[in-house]
């Protein structure tokens, strides 16, 4: 009896395993068929470095911060020197190269790395330069509505009648100084900033930066033609980048911030 019972309950054993093994392969095959939006995705989160446009500050990227960090993601905005909370470091003297070292140096200092760095409007000169200087950090970079220069270019040698007309126009001391900026009695706001910025030249010799991956967004009105940053846009796309239009004034991150969220988060 002893016998019967030690084979009876190997059998026993055996048996379950094999309905075990049955219960897992469905499971496994199961899976493999469910429809894609039935299974859960994993997020990734990413850490996005953005960098503002011209009289502008980190503060005017603060609901865009808010968006991305309760979907997982970090940000770090940067302030450039003389602008937002720093405008009262201003001076003439500040130039281009200082807005560069601004980022890298946070980017260094903050031990930041596979960064999706980000650069509006003037801001595409800036993330140009930071790119060139410490490719091996950036895992993407994005220009939104953004210069996207060439090396040997300063944002005034751009050709644009329009562009160096207004500069001129808004010019006092070795500033610029547009309408908009001069009500100091609101903070947060805009302030002047540096002619110096837009007139240095900028100087590109690290060929690393040309693996760094890239993507534009260009924001677009339809009754506005042509669109001032269009030929960016073009550049973006004579280079291979993958180029995003999404349907918007020069300040998504004021007036489409659901949109520009979407599109951050899908560039990447």
């Amino acid at each position: 009896m002893g016998g019967q019972t030690k084979k009876a309950a190997v059998e026993a054993v055996k048996k379950q395993m094999r309905r075990s093994t049955m219960c897992v392969a469905m499971l496994l095959w199961t899976a493999s068929v469910l429809p894609a939006q039935q299974r859960r995705v994993v997020p990734r989160h990413y850490t996005y470095v953005i960098v503002h446009g011209a009289w502008g500050g980190g503060w005017d990227w603060l609901a865009i911060d808010s968006m991305l960090s309760r979907r997982g993601h970090k940000v770090v905005r940067v302030t450039l020197t003389g602008l937002g909370e720093r405008h009262h470091l201003a001076s003439p003297n500040i130039g281009l190269d200082t807005h560069i070292d601004d980022v890298v140096n946070k980017i260094l200092w903050d031990d930041l790395h596979d960064v999706v760095l980000v650069g509006h409007s003037y801001g595409g000169m800036v993330i140009t330069g930071v790119v060139d200087r410490i490719p091996d950090r950036i895992k993407r970079v994005v220009y939104l509505d953004a210069l996207l220069p060439d090396s040997g270019e300063s944002l005034m040698s751009i050709p644009d009648t329009a562009r160096a007309k207004f500069v001129q126009s808004v010019t006092r001391d070795g500033y610029l100084v547009p309408v908009w900026v001069q009500d100091t009695t609101v903070i947060p706001r805009d302030v002047p900033q540096s002619l110096r910025t837009f007139t240095d030249t900028l100087r590109l010799v690290n060929p690393a930066r040309l693996k760094v991956p890239a993507a534009y967004i260009l924001t677009y009105e339809p009754q506005i033609t042509p669109d001032p940053f269009q030929m960016f846009a073009d550049r973006a796309a004579a280079r291979g980048w993958p180029v995003y239009k999404m349907v918007s004034d020069h300040l998504p991150e004021r007036t489409h911030r659901t949109e520009l969220v979407a599109l951050l988060e899908k560039v990447p």
